[in-house]
């Protein structure tokens, strides 16, 4: 059981925000909910919520104080923000200073800060997946689908390029399609990641009636896994299988899986597989240790 009494959840747009609280509600916690202004698209009825602006960072320290909050969780998509262009209140402008040097070095370095922020006044971060169990990928095919070992050749490369890229603070996902690697995800997204390949020429990815190649998402190295798991949804099989792919690889214990009934029926739908992959599954076959 957790070890908080109230969590504030700081909101941003997408359907995460709303699975944690039905979650929080589930365990028999309270929740209270910052919506980050024009940036959260949720509603959360019955649910005592605030709007309080990105750079408003007294603001919303106040108001989760005033709600007695003594844990945090931030979710749902946030896109890095033009610093220059906000207007922080004054305790915002005494952080921004420290959330651009932060932020120089990346997504990582920016979130990892920003959970120091909270830690430092004392609210525990809490990880959704440490509320939403539901929500968090488990081993082995979730639909009807499985893959093949030629997909799971696919994984491999494209666990690989993740792993390569971490320190560079590049995506948790990749593409690949008969070991060609088609797509690395940077500061787009997987969404717009998933529409760049359904761009590409035909003989070089799957198509509709040839399914072909796989999207692998995964945690960075050393990522801040409190913050930004890997996250995929309806919308990732749709567009997965506009690329023409195959299925979707999340690695199980390490991503979240949003409207799992819904996100399995596409999957079934489009004839796709997704699969929660294991540390031990990213070994090659006759490479494992004697």
């Amino acid at each position: 059981m957790a070890d908080w009494t109230k969590l504030g959840i700081i909101a941003g747009g997408g359907d995460l925000p709303g699975r944690l609280v039905d979650a929080v509600r589930a365990i028999g916690k309270s929740v209270f909910v910052v919506r980050l202004a024009g940036i959260a698209d949720a509603e959360f009825p019955g649910v005592e919520t605030k709007d309080i602006g990105i750079a408003e960072a007294g603001r919303l320290l106040a108001a989760l104080r005033e709600a007695g909050c003594d844990a945090v969780s931030l979710v749902g998509i946030v896109k890095r923000p033009n610093f220059a262009a906000l207007r922080p209140d004054f305790r915002g402008a005494t952080l921004i200073p420290r959330l651009v040097k932060a932020a120089s070095k990346g997504d990582d370095a920016l979130l990892a800060t920003l959970v120091g922020v909270f830690e430092d006044e004392g609210f525990q971060v809490v990880g959704a997946d440490e509320v939403a169990a539901d929500l968090v990928a488990r081993p082995g095919a979730f639909g009807d689908h499985q893959p093949s070992e030629g997909h799971f050749r696919d994984l491999r490369i494209a666990a690989g390029v993740v792993e390569a890229l971490g320190p560079f603070d590049v995506g948790q996902g990749a593409v690949v399609c008969r070991g060609l690697v088609l797509a690395v995800e940077a500061a787009e997204g997987t969404d717009a990641m998933l529409s760049r390949c359904a761009g590409l020429p035909a003989d070089i990815r799957g198509t509709f009636g040839a399914r072909c190649g796989v999207l692998a998402k995964l945690p960075k190295p050393d990522q801040e896994r409190r913050v930004d798991l890997p996250t995929i949804g309806v919308e990732t099989i749709e567009r997965a299988a506009a690329a023409g792919l195959s299925g979707v690889f999340v690695m199980s214990g390490e991503a979240l899986v949003i409207d799992r009934g819904a996100t399995i029926a596409a999957a079934n739908e489009h004839g796709l597989f997704i699969y929660g992959f294991t540390s031990d599954e990213l070994i090659a076959p006759g490479d494992e240790e004697a």
